[in-house]
């Protein structure tokens, strides 16, 4: 499992796709993927999205199942954390279950990139 973290609009997928060889119609976008796409795609990006989708539908992300049944995946998401706190109680629910689920995928991950202008830098490898 690899995970790709940045700011918005920073280039995450295309580093990502070219980084890993992936072509972006291979990728899975979790904004409106079918929710067992993140079991069988190569790369997933908007992860966050996916993450707020699992969140309106009452479900928890599994990370055991992740790792079970696609270990192999590039997830690339953005960091929500920095910036100005949401006065919506739901958004900041999201933005600290997706931080937490992104620091429990950076602990299991083979590797972690932060992109910041299209410009990756490995934060964690083995």
């Amino acid at each position: 499992m690899i995970l790709i973290t940045g700011g918005c609009f920073q280039g995450k997928t295309s580093y990502a796709c070219e980084t890993f060889g992936i072509k972006r119609e291979e990728a899975a976008d979790g904004a409106d993927c079918p929710m067992e796409m993140l079991y069988r795609t190569r790369l997933l990006y908007h992860f966050h999205e996916y993450i707020r989708r699992l969140m309106k539908d009452g479900q928890e992300f599994s990370l055991e199942r992740l790792k079970r049944e696609n270990p192999g995946v590039v997830l690339v998401t953005n960091e929500l954390g920095y910036g100005v706190v949401p006065v919506d109680r739901f958004d900041r629910e999201y933005r600290e279950k997706t931080g937490r689920i992104c620091c429990q995928i950076a602990k299991e991950a083979v590797q972690v990139h932060r992109v910041v202008c299209g410009i990756g830098m490995v934060i964690k490898d083995g």
